[in-house]
């Protein structure tokens, strides 16, 4: 039975889940299927905000000097790894949200936030507001490569378990393995992921909770108990 997990999420993101694969026995594989730059942006006024809402880490370790206007605001972050990155940032006032980003707003709508500054990527989930005053605006992007890398290859092979981390890497992994997907076993984030996987694959599994400790700690329990 194979413990070799192929991790497809960006950088520097790709290393942190590799690290803890590791330390709970697997034999990580990185291969990025995106590469995340950072985009030019006009800030928006920071008084015309209630809120900061960070659905990706990308945001604050791709948003740059424009957000330091931001600091003084509540900054409600998706998961620890977000909200890490939102105080290296500078923010100080961080409620990190416990699930994903409608659990985010409906953490902020319960809070009496009303106006919401949103630094994200070009591509991104479409969110229901509930009620709340939004404004998206794109500071990075995340490019999407053309082909499997041999490295990722030569993983799946040799039987890796593939680490599904948002539904676009779901989507990209399903355009790129095309119809060769029988012999593949996934675990995915969060239901969205697997759904934007479809079908045909061996087995795909769905963390507990949309969160990258979970996804690897679900990684490690298929790895020790699923058949050859």
């Amino acid at each position: 039975m194979s413990n070799i997990v192929l991790i497809l999420r960006p950088q520097p993101g790709a290393d942190e889940s590799a690290a803890r694969a590791r330390a709970l026995g697997l034999d990580p594989v990185v291969a990025p299927l995106f590469t995340v730059r950072p985009l030019a942006w006009e800030a928006p006024n920071p008084a015309d905000f209630d809120a900061v809402m960070m659905t990706s880490a990308n945001a604050a370790r791709f948003g740059g000097d424009a957000l330091t206007p931001f600091t003084d605001l509540p900054c409600y972050p998706v998961g620890e790894a977000t909200a890490a990155m939102a105080c290296k940032t500078g923010f100080r006032d961080i409620r990190t949200g416990p699930g994903d980003g409608a659990a985010l707003i409906g953490m902020m709508a319960a809070a009496g936030v009303g106006t919401v500054f949103h630094p994200c990527g070009v591509d991104r989930q479409e969110l229901d507001p509930a009620g709340l005053r939004i404004l998206e605006t794109p500071v990075y992007a995340a490019e999407p490569i053309a082909r499997l890398s041999p490295r990722a290859k030569s993983s799946l092979d040799k039987g890796a378990l593939v680490l599904l981390h948002s539904p676009r890497a779901a989507s990209l992994f399903s355009q790129l393995r095309g119809t060769e997907r029988a012999r593949i076993r996934l675990a995915a984030i969060s239901a969205a992921a697997a759904a934007e996987a479809g079908n045909g694959w061996r087995s795909i599994s769905i963390a507990a909770l949309p969160r990258d400790q979970a996804l690897l700690e679900l990684a490690a329990k298929l790895c020790q108990t699923a058949p050859e």
